[in-house]
């Protein structure tokens, strides 16, 4: 019996140290999510509050870099390139700073995003893209610090950050048109020699129709100026399989002089015993 008084009460030391009283962060971490067009947009920062404090002008000074939010970094990613004015930022992640003055900011997407604070020295080099914009007085105070996407359309959104009473936003544009301008010029145009050529493999070697593959495969190589020996290799072995032993043949023979000229090993043995299976060396 003493023993297992003893042996609960290890358990219950053990259980204590371990346990740690988990309470809510001063500034709250947030994570939106935005679809602008095709391109996806996620935000991720920390929610300070006013608690009663001046903001702008004494807690986030004029004309001084300030983090956007609280803790680490706040950072924003987008999944194509984007437009900001017109700089082009690359498909990635930014940390987003601005330098408040009265009447307006200056936004810019750093291109280091793992700092905590502003960087303790700052590279203009990492700048990716810089906007200017004019706040907007708002008629009541915002207890805590926010960053929303307004102003949605199918090409463009506003990034409004907004606290105490004052606004501010920067128009970010999508290539929406762009991309799908591109897509329906493609789809209407019919499909590629390698979607063509992808179409036969799949139908080869899963031994799905043969006659199908032949087709997809034939047009393909006539889409393709200078056929690679991988792709003539591909069609040989459909020939083979339809029983075409000559065309087969024919075909492995160019694979295997183009596997030669490019020094490729392995498709030099793969065209060798495969000839030579066929009868043909």
């Amino acid at each position: 019996m003493k023993r297992l008084l003893l042996f609960t009460f290890a358990l219950t030391l053990l259980f204590s140290v371990n346990a740690q009283i988990e309470t809510p962060q001063p500034s709250p971490f947030s994570k939106t999510e935005q679809k602008v067009g095709l391109t996806d947009v996620t935000l991720e920062y920390s929610r300070p509050g006013m608690k009663g404090r001046t903001i702008f002008g004494n807690l986030v000074p004029y004309g001084k870099v300030w983090r956007t939010g609280a803790n680490k970094n706040t950072t924003i990613t987008f999944s194509t390139d984007v437009m900001i004015g017109d700089q082009t930022l690359k498909a990635g992640s930014y940390a987003v700073f601005v330098i408040p003055t009265e009447g307006s900011w200056d936004v810019m997407f750093y291109s280091d995003t793992e700092n905590w604070g502003a960087p303790q020295q700052w590279d203009e080099s990492k700048v990716a893209a810089k906007a200017t914009v004019t706040t907007q007085e708002l008629p009541m105070d915002i207890e805590t610090w926010t960053i929303m996407f307004g102003n949605l359309t199918s090409g463009s959104v506003e990034l409004g950050m907004m606290w105490e009473n004052t606004y501010a936003g920067v128009t970010i544009n999508v290539p929406t048109d762009q991309m799908v301008t591109t897509s329906i010029e493609k789809t209407m145009a019919g499909p590629s020699a390698g979607d063509y050529y992808n179409a036969a493999v799949y139908y080869s070697t899963e031994g799905k129709d043969l006659k199908k593959a032949e087709e997809w495969m034939n047009k393909a190589m006539s889409m393709i100026e200078k056929p690679g020996y991988w792709q003539l290799r591909q069609q040989s072995l459909i020939y083979a399989k339809m029983g075409k032993k000559k065309k087969a043949i024919a075909i492995a023979k160019e694979s295997l002089a183009g596997a030669k000229e490019a020094g490729n090993a392995d498709y030099i043995k793969m065209n060798t015993e495969s000839l030579k299976e066929w009868g043909a060396m």
